[in-house]
């Protein structure tokens, strides 16, 4: 697999990484990010570079994308989809506001009709980007939706769901509806621990509820990840959500016990493994068991 990156936006409560497949602490690749274009069936694939996966739908009509990356990668995807798809981009829509999923908005604006995303999203995005420290260029939705939106490409419907809180309060899922292929976001991470952003409102028991119904809903569908460990695959089945699912809801009792016998989130932390789950990696120092025990916490003991 390629190496990947990920890369959440600065703000007073939100910390700076970047991760690539492997990990590593710098924002942005010393030598070009590898890129690659996957494809999955009917159009619809799967793009990997130095951010969040980026999905795709190309047919006669077109092209839609799903996230952005960073502009490191964002023109390669760009440039990429007008060879796949003479007709152009139509759609850029973004799953959620994080900066390795939207850093590279600006790269895809010039050449998409509109950018869509959930409005929790869009408030979140401008949010974080008038916090933060070191202001990059921004391109922000000019659709929004709440609980649903649709469109057409071709022959296929692509559709963009919202489930509720999860791993931020305005994470949207997108379904490729004939070639029934989901974009998780960063809803689905495999085999690494995930971050959950509890300052931007995500919550980890909501996001439990999330990936069972999407996971019975397209039973059936392929599913793209927004972030593996190395060597993981970004793409799977409906039982790769409930084992994220299982996962979660491991993480969450062990908090849930640890803050009944009374224990600080200092202590809490200090957990050095998820019983029945050593397959699930730290990557950098964002994406830890500490980080996500210590982001439950934060949610079970809100006032």
């Amino acid at each position: 697999m390629n190496r990947r990156e990920f890369l959440e936006s600065s703000s007073a409560t939100l910390v700076g990484v970047a991760m690539l497949r492997l990990p590593s602490l710098a924002q942005q690749a010393t030598t070009p990010p590898a890129t690659a274009f996957n494809e999955i069936r009917r159009g619809v694939g799967y793009f990997t570079g130095q951010g969040g996966t980026i999905g795709y739908l190309v047919n006669g009509d077109g092209a839609i994308a799903v996230d952005s990356q960073f502009p490191a990668t964002a023109g390669a995807c760009v440039e990429g989809l007008k060879q796949k798809a003479p007709k152009g981009i139509d759609l850029l829509i973004n799953t959620h506001h994080h900066g390795d999923h939207t850093g590279g908005n600006p790269i895809f604006k010039p050449v998409v009709r509109h950018i869509v995303c959930q409005e929790k999203c869009l408030e979140l995005h401008k949010k974080t980007a008038a916090a933060a420290t070191n202001p990059v260029p921004q391109a922000f939705a000019d659709v929004t939706f709440g609980e649903s939106w649709s469109t057409m490409l071709g022959d296929d419907k692509v559709w963009a769901y919202y489930n509720g809180k999860g791993h931020t309060s305005g994470d949207a899922i997108i379904v490729f509806e004939k070639a029934n292929v989901v974009h998780m976001g960063d809803l689905m991470f495999n085999r690494v621990h995930p971050r959950l952003d509890f300052a931007a409102g995500g919550s980890a028991r909501n996001w439990i509820k999330v990936l069972s119904k999407v996971a019975k809903r397209h039973r059936d569908a392929v599913f793209i990840f927004g972030h593996a460990k190395a060597g993981a695959p970004v793409t799977g089945p409906a039982k790769e959500l409930e084992y994220f699912r299982d996962y979660l809801s491991r993480v969450v009792d062990i908090v849930q016990k640890g803050v009944k016998a009374k224990k600080s989130k200092e202590e809490l932390v200090k957990t050095i493994e998820v019983p029945r789950f050593p397959d699930h990696v730290s990557s950098g120092q964002v994406l830890t068991l500490a980080g996500i025990l210590g982001s439950i916490y934060d949610e079970i003991t809100a006032k």
